[in-house]
């Protein structure tokens, strides 16, 4: 028995009678123009076959990331219909997306574009953004954070260690299969206890790729990955 308590722009979600969720992956990807981008606020196109690849690629990162130790909300997936079952969680405040960059590209390039070059490294830079379309995801700071009740100090600080160390588990996957990770966004919550825990999606519907200086799409760089 399942009872659907929210629909989301690539992922529908559903309550199930054992307190675990069940999030149904949908082929719907975020972009603006017909153009797909992870970074933008609303479904820009649909991709036959997203919502397979995309969990597929979840489930390969998500027991990774759960055999190194790291606390995320994966229980189990269908492949069949294309599902996930998860742990219950709460969000931060209404919801944060959570970025790690590895090169200055997007919005980041575009907000300090006086003080860097295009394509130029960084030292895992994160950075936290709250989910609201109308007011573009707005830009939050860890003061911020805590000053609005949204996290403890203590819980930004996991959730700035962990996405380093999932972001790194990533890119060195990647890496092996000659791809190079720029950036990828996160989204965390936490448990009854306030402990954080990586929920959501790790798919190449939310990461920037490139292989050999191009950018590569969200289905290439999945069939470049189970290739």
């Amino acid at each position: 028995m399942k009872t659907l308590v929210y629909t989301g722009k690539t992922k529908d979600v559903f309550a199930l009678d054992n307190g675990n969720y069940l999030l149904k992956f949908k082929d719907d990807c975020t972009g603006k123009d017909g153009k797909f981008d992870p970074g933008e606020n609303s479904v820009g196109l649909t991709i036959d076959g997203v919502g397979d690849v995309n969990l597929r690629m979840s489930i390969h990162f998500f027991e990774k990331v759960n055999a190194a130790g790291i606390k995320t909300h994966f229980v189990n997936a269908d492949l069949e219909n294309t599902t996930m079952e998860v742990l219950p969680g709460k969000v931060f405040g209404k919801g944060l997306e959570v970025i790690c960059r590895h090169k200055a590209v997007g919005s980041f390039y575009r907000r300090y574009s006086d003080y860097i070059e295009e394509g130029a490294d960084l030292p895992a830079y994160v950075e936290m953004t709250f989910k609201n379309d109308a007011k573009g995801d707005p830009l939050v700071t860890e003061d911020g954070l805590i000053a609005l009740g949204v996290m403890t100090a203590e819980q930004y600080d996991d959730i700035r260690d962990m996405t380093k160390k999932i972001t790194q588990i990533v890119a060195d996957d990647l890496k092996e299969k000659g791809l190079i990770l720029y950036d990828i966004k996160f989204e965390f919550g936490y448990d009854k206890d306030g402990k954080v825990m990586l929920i959501d999606e790790i798919s190449s519907g939310n990461m920037r790729v490139y292989k050999n200086g191009e950018y590569v799409d969200p289905m290439t760089l999945s069939k470049l990955f189970f290739a």
